[in-house]
């Protein structure tokens, strides 16, 4: 996956927003399941006239049923191509896709950019409420339902010894080869005037069911079948806990993804894809 675009192309960055529910994630799939970037390229490739996909590489790889709002992608295109279509891709694109995905903006990227490895954080919202007569139906497809009152301030208490660098194993579905070291940026949840208990969750980058793991794990603090300290004890510990439900997908977006200045890209593509271990305590 390169940093800069292959001679006679052009790297071209997308910001785009989706929602969720109807597709099985973001990356595409054997089988025909529908994707996000299965229905992305589709038009790309219909808009454009190629017979050639032009693969897309995307910030954040979200799972089946998570929406975004503030999602980022790149392409590269023909240097022709997008000096022909670029006036006029993001209308024709509008016309093509469906009505469960946008793109909201398209411009030639600076030099170094990668839309996954260029990024130095990366923000979620996940909403919840406790109002004991359910979910709006106007926002069932965006809001979990919990059965139980919540107590936000023993769950803020519980986020804040989560934050730092740390190996999230236990919040995390392990991937072969891949490691689990994260630095979680930022963990908070306010309850808003409509009951609505929105967490707000900004990490470097995320492994597999992290957020949606921590969720789960401060939901069962805040409805007090777990101790504020209890989180921070599962991490401490390394393993996943069975205590520990990877929450429903629908409550979750991806709100925003942060980039350097454009003299730090090249910089923190390298960084991205060092492996990372913890520093180990000295010995004296």
């Amino acid at each position: 996956m390169s940093d800069e675009a292959a001679p006679g192309y052009v790297r071209v960055r997308l910001d785009l927003s989706y929602d969720g529910g109807d597709f099985h994630g973001w990356a595409k799939q054997a089988g025909g399941k529908r994707t996000v970037q299965g229905e992305i390229e589709d038009a790309l490739r219909t808009v454009t006239r190629s017979r050639e996909t032009y693969e897309l590489t995307v910030a954040g790889r979200t799972d089946a049923g998570v929406h975004a709002r503030g999602q980022v992608a790149h392409v590269d295109l023909p240097r022709e191509v997008w000096a022909e279509q670029n006036g006029k891709l993001l209308k024709r694109l509008a016309g093509r896709l469906p009505r469960d995905v946008r793109v909201w903006a398209l411009r030639e990227a600076p030099v170094g950019f990668n839309a996954r490895f260029s990024a130095v954080w990366r923000r979620y919202a996940y909403r919840v409420t406790d109002n004991p007569g359910g979910v709006d139906p106007l926002l069932r497809g965006h809001v979990l339902w919990h059965d139980w009152p919540l107590d936000v301030d023993a769950m803020n208490e519980a986020a804040r010894r989560l934050l730092g660098e740390h190996d999230f194993a236990a919040y995390c579905k392990k991937r072969e080869g891949a490691t689990t070291i994260r630095t979680l940026q930022e963990l908070s949840l306010v309850r808003g005037d409509d009951g609505i208990v929105t967490a707000t969750v900004r990490a470097d980058a995320f492994c597999h069911n992290m957020v949606r793991s921590l969720i789960g794990a401060l939901l069962f603090v805040g409805d007090g079948h777990r101790p504020p300290d209890w989180p921070g004890k599962v991490l401490a510990a390394g393993v996943r806990d069975s205590a520990v439900h990877v929450v429903r997908p629908h409550g979750l977006t991806l709100e925003e993804v942060g980039y350097p200045a454009d003299d730090r890209l090249a910089a923190r593509n390298k960084e991205a894809r060092n492996r990372r271990s913890l520093p180990t305590a000295g010995c004296c």
